[in-house]
């Protein structure tokens, strides 16, 4: 068998085909991400959902495209624009900037899934507050109340804690939360 001399000529090549590849796929993936939304990572990538690190962005699928790309892209500018003639040179340089396009990319992905925004609604802040009742409540019966809990106006699940009958529209007062159920009466 014989094995090709591995020349400038096909190590400019070779960068030409991982960049145009890496290129490629990252554009495909970015694609994917725009049109179906959400984390398109495949699940054997080390990410996670309950924390933010760094490390886990690191060895995403799109770090390693990123890396390739500038790992590539810079092989092949190293050759054709700078005319660095040493293989190991241009293999430096281009390392290099492939890392710095993966830990920019790590860095990136850190930064907004820091703006993914938790809200965790705590029914017992609305002791005390004032809702309507969004339908007609039986004495020491179930219906539902419209109420802001955190800021947030939202239909809930609530029980009567009187023995008097409260109508829809009613303006109610929340009296005591348990097991994520309010319990209201009627403001007076």
């Amino acid at each position: 068998m014989i094995i090709p001399e591995f020349t400038i000529e096909n190590a400019f090549k070779i960068y030409f085909y991982i960049a145009i590849f890496a290129t490629i796929l990252f554009v495909i993936k970015l694609l994917i991400f725009s049109l179906f939304g959400g984390d398109s990572e495949v699940q054997a990538d080390f990410t996670t959902e309950t924390d933010t690190d760094i490390s886990f962005n690191f060895l995403s699928i799109q770090s390693i495209l990123a890396f390739l790309m500038g790992f590539g892209w810079m092989g092949y500018t190293c050759i054709s624009q700078f005319r660095i003639e040493s293989q190991l040179i241009s293999f430096i340089i281009s390392f290099a900037v492939g890392l710095g396009f993966m830990f920019l990319n790590a860095f990136l992905m850190f930064l907004v899934k820091k703006l993914e925004k938790k809200v965790v609604r705590d029914k017992n802040s609305a002791v005390n507050h004032v809702g309507k009742a969004y339908t007609s409540f039986a004495p020491n019966e179930a219906g539902q109340v419209e109420i802001e809990i955190c800021g947030k106006l939202s239909v809930e699940n609530a029980m009567n804690a009187t023995d008097e009958e409260i109508k829809a529209f009613d303006q109610v007062k929340v009296v005591k939360v348990v097991d994520d159920l309010l319990y209201i009466e009627k403001v007076k």
